[in-house]
């Protein structure tokens, strides 16, 4: 599925060779693979060279590893081909494509319930990740401001959140200095839900993370519950701390498949959220947002004023030039889509999901962790005791051989010896796909359960994939 699967680097020949069909008389057949060729070759060999070599990856909707959006319409594939070449940082030479980025956020602002629409503030940014660290900068922009006019120590701040995060929030602890304070999940507590919450929020607590469609299994975070534990802190101790809600698919899920669930900003805490548009947004990667409450949840001096290319304009991604196409991609589904028909496209998805989930429920080999009624993704694990012949990660390998990628991979501290599977259901994925499928996990589950010993454990390949 994957160039890794292809053997070693070390392996490969230094130089890359041509079917003799693609090469002409004077050009080279042969070109060097990891430096710079000498010379030209016409458009068409390079072409075919590349297209080659990629045509080696696996099957974008057979993998059901990744939340990243694999298919977008012929008419966006047009409009992303008519305007890659537009710098999203220089709104001065493109006011039109600015002007609709200021468009989109503030539609992600009614859509979560902003109090006022109007006087939210947001940016679109390469993916979520970029999106979290914005909101994580300004949590902790806004304590140190609220410590300094207090007279009290900036140092030590730290964020709390589950040992289920995605990997983002490791890194805008790590790279910007902040303690990160995980709350165990367990089998009795499977996500954050402000179970002794108190135990991990101090005057140094910059705020909470809510995750919505946690990443190992896809279930939600309840923002209510976290907030009300919250609200109990404050009475005791009176620290007022704020949430910023992860929700890299949930965003884009819940406002149309779980309208009555309240996560956004009808929840007071909330200070900003952010979302993947390249993930249930139903854009090509890589595009993020982040919205805040209202301009006074995101500090001043976080936001630069720029000079550039004849203009001067606010800046507070943590990228500069980067292609514009994709903000008016997600311009053009929201056009396009509205309201009823990202209802549609994610009610599909989430009607695979749970169907997969329940066929899987029923096979005896399986504990299901959760259905995919949050977003359209679910987990679960190999009924304890059931063999000692083989193990998830084996029937991983047996179903790459069919071209399905399922990543198997242990759960966070405290659950790392339980072992799980997940199933992320895009659209794309159809219900006779969704078929294909069971019928291809029976059909290798019948192969091991067959086995008169246990399967080997050396070269069975251990990965998480986001």
């Amino acid at each position: 599925m994957s160039g890794s699967n292809r053997g070693a680097e070390s392996e490969e020949r230094d130089v890359v060779a041509m079917n003799p069909l693609f090469s002409r008389p004077g050009e080279a057949t042969e070109l060097p693979r990891n430096v710079l060729p000498p010379g030209e070759s016409f458009p068409e060999t390079a072409y075919q060279i590349v297209h080659d070599e990629a045509m080696l990856d696996g099957n974008a909707r057979l993998n059901l590893a990744t939340f990243v959006g694999t298919w977008m319409d012929p008419y966006a594939q047009r409009l992303n081909a008519e305007t890659a070449d537009k710098n999203m940082i220089d709104k001065d030479e493109y006011p039109a494509t600015a002007a609709i980025e200021t468009r989109c956020w503030k539609i992600l602002g009614d859509l979560w319930n902003a109090p006022d629409p109007a006087s939210t503030i947001g940016t679109s940014t390469i993916g979520s990740s970029e999106a979290a660290m914005l909101g994580g900068l300004a949590l902790k922009r806004r304590w140190q401001h609220a410590r300094r006019a207090a007279g009290k120590s900036t140092e030590k701040p730290n964020l709390v959140l589950s040992s289920a995060v995605q990997v983002c929030w490791e890194k805008f602890c790590n790279y910007w200095d902040v303690e990160a304070r995980y709350v165990p999940i367990s089998l009795e507590h499977k996500v954050l839900d402000g179970f002794e919450l108190e135990k991990y929020v101090d005057e140094n607590t910059i705020g909470v993370v809510a995750i919505l469609g946690v990443t190992y299994t896809g279930a939600y975070e309840p923002v209510e519950k976290i907030s009300a534990a919250l609200d109990e802190i404050q009475a005791a101790t009176g620290l007022d701390v704020p949430i910023h809600v992860d929700g890299a698919s949930g965003a884009m899920i819940a406002p149309f498949l779980q309208p009555d669930l309240v996560w956004d900003f009808r929840v007071d805490r909330v200070a900003s959220i952010n979302t993947s548009a390249h993930k249930y947004g139903l854009v090509y990667p890589g595009l993020g947002w982040v919205v805040w409450r209202d301009k006074a949840a995101l500090p001043e001096d976080l936001v630069f004023s720029v000079s550039y290319l004849g203009g001067d304009m606010p800046t507070f991604a943590l990228n500069f030039s980067r292609p514009g196409s994709q903000v008016l991609l997600q311009y053009y589904l929201f056009l396009r889509l509205g309201y009823d028909g990202y209802y549609k496209v994610q009610k599909a998805s989430q009607d695979v999901a749970l169907y997969l989930s329940g066929e899987i429920a029923k096979m005896p080999q399986f504990d299901l962790w959760n259905d995919g009624s949050d977003i359209p993704v679910f987990a679960w694990s190999l009924k304890k005791g059931y063999t000692d012949k083989w193990t998830l990660y084996h029937l991983s390998e047996r179903l790459r051989t069919k071209g399905w990628l399922l990543p198997s991979y242990p759960m966070p501290v405290d659950l790392e010896d339980l072992t799980v599977q997940r199933i992320v259901v895009r659209n794309g994925l159809s219900r006779d796909l969704a078929a294909s499928l069971l019928g291809d996990i029976r059909t290798e589950i019948a192969f091991l359960d067959a086995l008169e010993s246990p399967m080997p454990v050396e070269a069975v390949s251990k990965g998480f994939h986001h």
